[in-house]
């Protein structure tokens, strides 16, 4: 896992939006893991407006989502697939073929869980996923006490990420659906590389345990220390509570993948 702090969240959003152009160019078709979420908005518009500007073409890219609600249709404003379909796919032209996320209205949900596994696997694997991180310092829907081996599934929501979410739903956390499908921690540990960003100070405190902390399924995206490529993008609010955090600073300063995004004051 690597650290890198940028002065601010528009700074660290930009960066993650540069990463993944620098990931299509090398390889167009690539499979990216979405996610959703407020830290995530700007990240779509830079992405967007890179493919507008012609700097990478990103509709050839397959993408699967991290997570649904159960019970919200894809045309309901509120899902995922609404959320994702008017501020990414359609902007940069991805066919819905190419487009997937959990099924959050199958009748058998569980069924629906393996199919997903299923499809990712046909794919070839994900090779990039984009991650936040929630409240209670889970990773897509994995809620505390989630196994660190779990694969996509149904999984009930705590009362801290229906608040968390209750943007959306006009601020009513008890209209957040209390279910949702999820790909699993060890779907997501899969995927050939991960970034997860995180910016605000309201987040600094659960970053620190899931970054320094001891790794336990209580806080899922601990799981993160194990995997060999994960680089964890935040801006100095978030950053506050490091132990570790001149360390990480040298590292953006010295490593050589580095170099190519210290010489941009817009990084």
């Amino acid at each position: 896992m690597e650290i890198i702090i940028r002065p601010t969240a528009e700074h660290a959003a930009r960066l993650v939006a540069r990463l993944v152009v620098a990931r299509v160019r090398t390889t167009p078709r690539l499979v990216l893991g979405c996610a959703t979420g407020r830290t995530m908005d700007p990240v779509y518009a830079e992405l967007t407006a890179a493919h507008r500007a012609g700097e990478v073409d990103l509709s050839r890219l397959t993408t699967f989502n991290l997570d649904e609600y159960v019970g919200l249709p894809p045309e309901d404003p509120r899902s995922y697939r609404r959320y994702m379909r008017e501020r990414f796919f359609e902007p940069v032209g991805l066919p819905a073929s190419s487009t997937h996320l959990p099924d959050g209205m199958a009748p058998d949900l569980a069924a629906a869980a393996r199919q997903y596994e299923q499809r990712i696997a046909a794919a070839g694997g994900i090779d990039l996923q984009l991650l936040g991180l929630g409240v209670t310092g889970h990773i897509g829907f994995n809620e505390p006490l989630s196994s660190l081996m779990s694969r996509t599934r149904e999984k009930a929501l705590t009362l801290e990420t229906r608040q968390q979410n209750a943007e959306l739903f006009g601020g009513d956390s008890k209209a957040v659906p209390k279910r949702a499908v999820t790909m699993g921690v060890g779907t997501i540990l899969d995927a050939r590389e991960v970034i997860m960003l995180v910016t605000g100070g309201a987040k600094a405190a659960v970053l620190a345990v899931a970054t320094e902390g001891p790794i336990t399924a209580r806080i899922s995206a601990t799981a993160l220390q194990l995997h060999p490529r994960c680089a964890v993008i935040v801006d100095e609010a978030a950053a506050a509570e490091l132990e570790g955090l001149e360390y990480y600073r040298f590292l953006y300063a010295e490593e050589p993948e580095w170099a190519p995004y210290r010489a941009d004051p817009d990084l």
